[in-house]
């Protein structure tokens, strides 16, 4: 990330100073990018943003913050399914107990306004991840085909238990192939993918 200093500000830096909420640009940065695994998604990421304001507030009233309290406050408040009672007898909790609801719901950020604090305050850009492209490709349906075979191979077993299926020991095989129109070679999915398909209009 480079220097920040010289950067506009934005609603989320500036909540983010107001609630003392620190590391959380980096967490932001760290999930949208997928520095860890997976990327996580703007709308997502606004949400746990806004949950971690919730809870700055709640906690700084006096009012229980713990995880659970905190999702449940969250709910009542932004789910549009939550019904008016609900969010009416959660907000006034709140308020009893000294929390701004008012004040909290419009420092809450919406995904757009996270997407523009991530590229436009931190410089924050998205890994280029066309290498290693089909390599993912092939290892997610390695991963299909083994979840395949163990799910058929508990069905068999299950069945053979249930005298369902007469008892032999059977050989399962899980196996994904492409032929090829033009030339009829036949290939295993992850060769065909990995060898950038058939050669066959190469001779």
């Amino acid at each position: 990330m480079t220097d920040t200093s010289s950067r506009p500000n934005s609603k989320v830096a500036r909540v983010i100073e107001a609630y003392e909420l620190d590391g959380l640009g980096a967490e932001l940065e760290r999930r949208w990018i997928g520095e860890n695994g997976d990327r996580t998604s703007l709308r997502d990421l606004a949400d746990v943003f806004n949950r971690r304001v919730l809870a700055a507030a709640m906690r700084e009233a006096g009012y229980s913050a713990v995880e659970s309290d905190v999702e449940s406050a969250y709910a009542a408040l932004t789910d549009e399914e939550s019904g008016s009672a609900d969010r009416m007898r959660k907000r006034r909790d709140l308020e009893q107990a000294g929390v701004d609801v008012d004040a909290v719901l419009g420092d809450f950020v919406t995904h757009q306004a996270v997407h523009t604090y991530l590229t436009s305050y931190r410089d924050a850009e998205l890994p280029d991840r066309s290498d290693g492209r089909i390599d993912r490709k092939v290892e997610t349906l390695e991963r299909l085909q083994g979840r395949t075979a163990a799910v058929t191979e508990s069905t068999v077993e299950s069945l053979v238990e249930a005298g369902e299926l007469t008892d032999h020991d059977y050989e399962l095989l899980v196996d994904v192939r492409a032929i090829c129109p033009d030339c009829g070679s036949d290939y295993p999915v992850g060769d065909l993918l990995r060898s950038g398909g058939c050669d066959c209009g190469d001779s």
